[in-house]
């Protein structure tokens, strides 16, 4: 079953980046594991998904324990007692949504000799139930960013208000899109990346320019229980 739906998303993938004129290397499909076991988890790399993401950092660490041959992102919030424990153990984090994080962040990746890319969570949607940055305070975190030298800042991610019709997304991917091109002018970098969609609306997000997609539901569902 595993196998079937991981190919039923693959084509999908591809199906949105043909729309968009995208190759299909330009989008990382990140599975996200967080309501299935670490035996399920760990079938994955073996199917060929490696990249894996957790909300929760205490599930990430018992996956980790147990998954071989993945690439663990962060993708919820993360307390900053528990940084050191985790930043050993990912990639990379989706979800940097305070600048008391991006220097605690910065502090331990100096400390473990070690660059961590990682990606400024908007609350695009402006929904009082989801973290983030507003996108009006992105901006004034050009001077913290700047100065970073172990943490590296690449790009942006959000969540789009749950929509029965997925193109009722489209216009907040497209504000990240813009809300990304204009930092990047801004502040003189790159920034290659959007984490943006999941499993109701990811091919909008793929359209509207998502290099990471953060799939649980449409891999997952109904899999265990």
């Amino acid at each position: 079953m595993l196998v079937e739906r991981l190919a039923e998303v693959e084509e999908r993938l591809r199906a949105a980046c043909r729309r968009a004129g995208r190759a299909r290397n330009e989008v990382t499909l990140v599975a996200v594991t967080k309501t299935v076991s670490a035996e399920t988890a760990a079938l994955l790399p073996g199917l060929g998904a490696c990249d894996l993401g957790e909300s929760r950092p205490q599930e990430l660490w018992h996956k980790a324990a147990v998954v071989q041959g993945a690439r663990w992102h962060l993708i919820g919030h993360l307390q900053r007692n528990k940084i050191e424990r985790t930043l050993p153990l990912i990639e990379r984090i989706h979800s940097v949504d305070s600048a008391r994080l991006l220097q605690a962040l910065e502090e331990a990746c100096k400390r473990a000799a070690r660059t961590l890319p990682a990606l400024l969570e908007v609350n695009a949607s402006g929904e009082a139930s989801k973290n983030g940055f507003a996108p009006e305070e992105v901006g004034s975190l050009a001077e913290i960013v700047a100065k970073l030298q172990h943490l590296r800042i690449d790009g942006l991610m959000t969540m789009a208000a749950h929509a029965e019709d997925p193109e009722k997304t489209r216009p907040t991917f497209a504000a990240l899109r813009k809300l990304r091109d204009r930092l990047a002018n801004e502040w003189g970098r790159a920034l290659p990346h959007l984490s943006m969609g999941m499993s109701n609306d990811f091919e909008i997000a793929v359209e509207e320019g998502a290099t990471m997609v953060r799939l649980g539901t449409v891999l997952f569902e109904g899999l265990e229980g």
